[in-house]
């Protein structure tokens, strides 16, 4: 039996070898990586490294494209895989013709792609398909998930964070739980049990997406089985009717560095109690009957949270505020930006006067109020003994008169 190799000349890549592969040639320790090719089965060839591992792979020629395609087998192991089994395997393989050859190793390659993406990988892929506009109810072209700007966020600063250069098909439910500790424990920042939740949230939706038909980037979701969180009490602080007093003559102030519009969305947001996404963007079309008995704001599809169309009904005091917004025919949006013509205030322009903003680069959040007079907005809608989530009444009139403290600061 020949097991010679020819050595090839020193300073030139010579020929691959042509040998009758044997279990002992495999087990051979090499200097560099060496290819050995099989003489008994043609496309046979055992790829043998430094380190001592010999890869069993089969070169053919793909008679579709007229180019050479490897595939391969698996890794030599005196046990469980050797030179016989690799053998028996490519003439299985040739058994099934060229076409269903070349067409089995595309379907491995595919799948081997797939399984070896990241997780940053499929997050980003996840954020593009999460944002692609697609047509809604209300017939208007908006992105798949209208919230992704928030799950993008969570998944790129803890899940991206964390496992980002991790195969998808390796994380493991233990990891996922790990991570949920450690934002819990303020290893991100500052300890918080919601950004846990939101997480675990978007966490799971992202490896349920990617074990759908089609994509198979992993087997089975790991945000299975993980630890429960404590639970998140609510807040009952609200405003009292001085306190709101307070803060409706502060905004008529003149050392504000706020224009009027700005402050007279906030009057309106305290009249209506609408979210400050349902009413900074209202336009003249959607505010019906002003001079009569039964003024309504209606608030379309698209700004509202749990998508089904408001019609709110509007007091005196409310059509008082729209009428000093409204300083023109020409004017679209009721609360008009003064800095950028024909556009709506954006919501990042909605901070309280006594915000600081900060000034890392990292962050640019503004810093919580600092008096009580500036936070009056929709987060204190619960009422302090019952817990649940209840609008107050329209502030009428009557609650803003004069009283002996009402320009008092607390």
């Amino acid at each position: 039996m020949d097991t010679t190799i020819v050595p090839s000349p020193a300073g030139k890549r010579g020929r691959n070898s042509s040998v009758v592969l044997t279990d002992r040639l495999c087990e051979k320790r090499v200097a560099k990586r060496t290819k050995l090719y099989d003489r008994k089965c043609p496309g046979l060839y055992v790829s043998i490294t430094a380190a001592g591992v010999a890869t069993f792979s089969y070169k053919f020629t793909d008679r579709q494209t007229g180019k050479q395609r490897t595939g391969w087998l698996g890794v030599y192991n005196p046990e469980t895989f050797t030179v016989e089994d690799a053998r028996s395997r490519v003439y299985g393989l040739k058994g099934l013709g060229a076409n269903a050859l070349a067409e089995s190793f595309r379907d491995q390659k595919a799948k081997a792609a797939k399984r070896g993406k990241t997780v940053a990988e499929i997050i980003e892929e996840r954020i593009d398909w999460m944002k692609t506009p697609v047509k809604k109810p209300d017939g208007e072209m908006r992105p798949r998930l209208e919230a992704w700007e928030n799950t993008a966020s969570h998944l790129r600063r803890f899940l991206g964070a964390r496992l980002g250069k991790t195969l998808a098909s390796d994380v493991t439910k233990h990891d996922i739980a790990m991570l949920s500790n450690d934002i819990v424990a303020g290893k991100f920042g500052k300890p918080s049990v919601s950004n846990a939740r939101h997480m675990r949230k978007a966490a799971s939706g992202l490896f349920n997406w990617a074990a759908e038909a089609g994509r198979d980037y992993v087997t089975a979701s790991p945000c299975i089985n993980l630890p429960k969180l404590d639970p998140e009490h609510p807040r009952t602080r609200v405003l009292s009717e001085h306190e709101i007093r307070i803060f409706w003559r502060g905004l008529d102030r003149s050392d504000l560095p706020y224009d009027r519009r700005t402050r007279l969305a906030l009057k309106f947001e305290l009249v209506t109690m609408l979210r400050s996404r349902e009413l900074l963007g209202a336009h003249r079309n959607e505010l019906f009957d002003l001079d009569g008995k039964h003024a309504r704001l209606d608030v379309p599809l698209k700004r509202v949270k749990k998508r089904r169309v408001i019609q709110q009904p509007l007091s005196e005091l409310a059509v008082e505020i729209i009428n000093e917004a409204l300083t023109s025919n020409d004017q679209q949006f009721v609360f008009e930006s003064s800095m950028y013509k024909g556009q709506p205030i954006h919501r990042k322009a909605w901070q309280t006067p006594c915000a600081e903003p900060n000034t890392r680069r990292t962050r640019t959040r503004p810093r919580r109020p600092a008096c009580v007079s500036c936070w009056a907005s929709n987060r204190s809608r619960r009422t302090i003994c019952g817990g649940r989530r209840q609008p107050w009444p329209a502030i009428s009139a009557l609650t803003m008169l004069p009283s002996p403290n009402a320009l008092t600061t607390p």
